[in-house]
């Protein structure tokens, strides 16, 4: 039965109109299902409130043996089996872990295999338009996300603008072959690999064609046919123009900012040139991504999209991206639809600059509005948020895993407000982008806590993303304490855990959802640190580390945060007769939610005196 909806669903597709005698948006042959579309609705009320898990949809769980062509379990780079009837038929086991949120990999069909390894991760994509069948078809996907609203439960998809799988050749020696050979003497000449699926970046422009002769101006793209790996065409038909890419060659150095932007990603994943648009390029390229993207909103009710490769992407896509999308969502019922960015990066003030409403210049700004057709004017609003691997690198990896010093993190927190957004976007998720950074510890493209660090010190790293200021972000299997190193160590199968719920990562991470639940000071509260320390060998507060959070739009709720991330010693908040102050009133007596016992009353000068926490630990005090 399973199989006969899935061939009508594909068999029932959407023809997308003409407009000015080039197709706006590709060939829009979008799976409709069964139903068409649906009815838009609106599930959050403040992104706060949530707790999100992100998981690799193929490896999570396998609901489906019907999709299960190509999977080799005995190789981690291959399809393992998980998809979207796996993720639907567990959702009561991330309800009891006290997940929300669940934010899921790339749902769009992909390159099935490349050089050996499989785009099980959702990243290669070749056609917009289709779902990726391993998963599922739009019936699967729908189903998924109505369970998880019934369960109060929302669901973002993982999305990628900046690129397209390896689904082209630059045909640099023009003899119609994808050619891989070294060329010159070593004498004469330099010797020079080129491989005409991923050749060097090309500073002067276009990847160059080169006969016997010399340069031939810029070399042929020539996209694959090949089904059995699904190296064909890209989808919608914009994407086959040659124009639609930048076509510059590979990334050799990402700190070069022209490579940065335009240069395609190792291993031949084809950079987009996403700066533009029909009216003003003759290229639809902008509204083709608005159109495919919001389009899967659209049919399945998803609440928000995190977004993959920010940083390879002009600002002024992402002003016409995030604006655009946000006025047909809101347009059709769907608010507040958070949209979040992957900065992959350390420094601060890159990552906040895609939070910013940070106008371009007069000339510019008229440049980008002459890519709108809707009199709907672009402004410089841009991402709600984004994924804060600055702090990932200087909190987590620095102070928790490493037991370095924890005045980096209040040195951090104190940027933020000035490189960050601190102003909600318009039809935003209405919180300012430097109130809710995206808190995380492990995710797919890291080591695992676990892989060089303590246990200890992951439950502490877990109570600082669920009592820092943001929304916390698990990344599936680190509740069941698994270990991989990097990519693609890192992406396990989960279903041989049998989804146990009793090990005491997962208990801990299960009461830490619960006391955010219960605390709109941990939720919504400002935060002042109280205690950070330059100190990391023996002294006193070595490794100590505390805020509190309250005010803003908490009430008149109270929290106090305070860990000991040193190693090895046991440390308290104080250094050579001062102690740690608050602004909880004097004589408020505070508790450990986390079930120490340990119990402590404010001073009449608002002093907190706490005996010494063992290395790697924290309490969460409140009244």
């Amino acid at each position: 039965m399973h199989h006969l909806k899935s061939i009508r669903t594909a068999l029932l597709a959407l023809v997308c109109s003409v407009a000015g005698g080039y197709q706006a948006s590709g060939c829009m042959s979008y799976e409709e299902g069964l139903e068409g579309e649906i009815e838009l609705t609106t599930q959050v009320s403040d992104w706060r409130d949530e707790v999100i898990y992100q998981v690799l949809v193929d490896r999570f769980a396998d609901g489906d043996e019907g999709n299960n062509y190509g999977v080799d379990r005995t190789a981690m780079g291959k399809y393992h089996g998980g998809d979207w009837r796996g993720l639907e038929q567990n959702l009561d086991y991330l309800s009891e872990l006290g997940v929300t949120t669940l934010w899921i990999s790339p749902i769009i069909k992909n390159v099935d295999t490349d050089a050996g390894f499989d785009g099980y991760h959702g990243y290669w994509a070749q056609d917009l338009t289709a779902l990726n069948p391993h998963y599922g078809d739009l019936a699967d996907l729908r189903s998924l996300v109505f369970s998880a609203h019934e369960k109060k439960m929302k669901v973002i998809v993982d999305i990628v603008t900046n690129h397209m799988g390896q689904l082209f050749y630059y045909d640099i020696n023009m003899n119609g072959e994808p050619d891989d050979r070294v060329q010159g003497d070593g004498i004469t000449s330099d010797v020079v690999h080129i491989n005409e699926y991923d050749p060097d970046f090309n500073p002067f422009g276009p990847v160059i064609a080169r006969t016997s002769l010399g340069e031939a101006g810029p070399a042929p793209v020539i996209f694959v046919r090949d089904p059995a790996t699904n190296h064909m065409p890209p989808l919608p038909e914009v994407f086959q123009d040659p124009r639609a890419y930048n076509r510059r060659g590979r990334t050799v150095n990402f700190d070069i900012e022209d490579q940065l932007l335009h240069g395609d990603f190792p291993g031949g994943l084809k950079d987009i040139n996403t700066t533009l648009c029909g009216p003003r390029d003759g290229l639809p390229v902008k509204e083709a991504m608005v159109e495919s993207y919001a389009r899967w909103v659209e049919l399945t009710d998803i609440d928000g999209f995190r977004i993959d490769t920010v940083k390879h992407v002009e600002r002024e896509f992402w002003r016409y991206f995030t604006q655009k999308v946000r006025q047909r969502l809101a347009a059709n019922g769907k608010k507040r639809f958070l949209m979040f960015g992957e900065v992959f990066d350390g420094n601060d003030q890159l990552n906040g600059v895609f939070t910013k409403n940070d106008l371009p210049t007069e000339e510019e700004l008229a440049s980008e509005n002459a890519c709108v057709t809707d009199g709907k004017q672009i402004t410089g609003d841009q991402l709600d948020s984004v994924f804060y691997f600055p702090q990932h690198f200087q909190a987590i990896r620095d102070v928790f895993q490493q037991g370095q010093s924890t005045k980096r993190i209040q040195d951090l927190w104190d940027l933020r407000t000035t490189n960050w957004g601190t102003v909600p976007a318009e039809l935003g998720i209405g919180i300012p982008p430097s109130d809710v950074p995206i808190n995380f510890i492990d995710n797919h493209d890291v080591p695992r806590f676990l892989y060089q660090g303590t246990k200890p010190g992951l439950h502490n790293a877990l109570t600082f993303i669920f009592t820092a200021q943001g929304i916390p972000c698990i990344y599936y299997g680190t509740e069941q304490e698994f270990k991989g190193g990097n990519d693609p160590s890192n992406r396990e199968d989960l279903w041989p855990t049998e989804f146990s719920t009793d090990n005491s990562t997962f208990q801990l991470i299960k009461k830490l959802a619960k006391i955010r639940r219960d605390s709109a000071a941990i939720r919504k509260g400002a935060v002042t640190v109280t205690w950070a320390s330059e100190r990391a060998a023996d002294e006193e507060d070595a490794g100590v580390f505390a805020y509190e959070r309250s005010g803003g739009d908490a009430g008149d709720d109270y929290a106090l945060v305070v860990f000991n991330a040193h190693l090895e010693k046991a440390s308290a908040p104080g250094f050579m007769g001062s102690p740690m102050v608050v602004g909880a009133p004097p004589g408020t007596t505070l508790t450990d939610k986390l079930g120490s016992g340990v119990s402590v009353t404010v001073g009449g000068d608002g002093s907190v005196v706490l005996d010494p926490l063992e290395p790697q630990s924290a309490l969460v005090l409140a009244p």
